[in-house]
């Protein structure tokens, strides 16, 4: 019986990998760039044209790449919010398993808490421009509706799993807490401390531990 003959590691394979590779840096290029003009000139007045005179590309390639602007912002805002270009969803990275995993009640909101300030530590100017553009642009209400309810999503999972490690405040229900916490931890008041008031990453991590703690549980922050 003949083997069935295998694909060549060779020099087509490279080459294949090298075009990959190479669409990747484009992409990437491409986002970095958008992301600096959308977060500095705003969303509205930034061109396909200024993004690629930023990324160093044609506005064919970007169009090929992406084909409108609105798919530049989500992907970048993707990529922001994971911190790599990995297919993962939120709820089977690491840090949601471990925060799952973690007996400690007040472990699970320090972890909690961590997370979003890691998220927004990338993503909070993207998520600012998003919010901003999404009262005149239909396209971007819809992008920030979705993300509402993919923080939300996040949120009650992470409250159903607090509510088995300890009782929450005063009767609340899982959905009253993802609520708070969808509240607590929101780029918009992350923005308001950090951009606005001038709090460092650290006092916020601090606050929103010890908010969270003492409007959800009875334990002692």
């Amino acid at each position: 019986m003949s083997e069935t003959p295998r694909r060549s590691s060779g020099p087509a394979t490279e080459r294949e990998d090298g075009r990959t590779a190479r669409a990747r840096a484009t992409r990437t290029r491409i986002t970095t760039a958008a992301t600096e003009l959308f977060t500095t000139a705003g969303y509205t007045t930034t061109s396909i044209t200024a993004i690629a005179a930023r990324a160093g590309v044609s506005e064919q390639t970007v169009y090929y790449a992406f084909g409108t602007k609105r798919a530049i912002l989500t992907t970048a805002l993707d990529l922001a919010v994971a911190g790599d270009d990995q297919p993962v969803p939120t709820m089977e990275r690491p840090w949601f398993r471990e925060t799952l995993d973690d007996p400690d009640p007040l472990g699970h909101i320090r972890r909690q808490v961590a997370a979003a300030g890691d998220i927004y530590l990338r993503a909070a100017p993207l998520l600012d421009v998003v919010r901003s553009a999404a009262t005149t642009d239909p396209d971007l209400a819809e992008v920030w509706a979705t993300n509402i309810r993919q923080r939300l999503t996040v949120q009650r999972a992470l409250a159903d799993a607090l509510a088995r490690k300890t009782p929450l405040r005063d009767g609340l229900t899982p959905d009253a807490a993802a609520d708070i916490a969808l509240t607590v931890l929101s780029p918009e008041t992350y923005n308001l401390l950090v951009d606005n008031r001038g709090w460092d990453h650290a006092r916020w991590r601090a606050w929103a531990a010890d908010a969270l703690a003492r409007l959800l549980t009875t334990l002692a922050p």
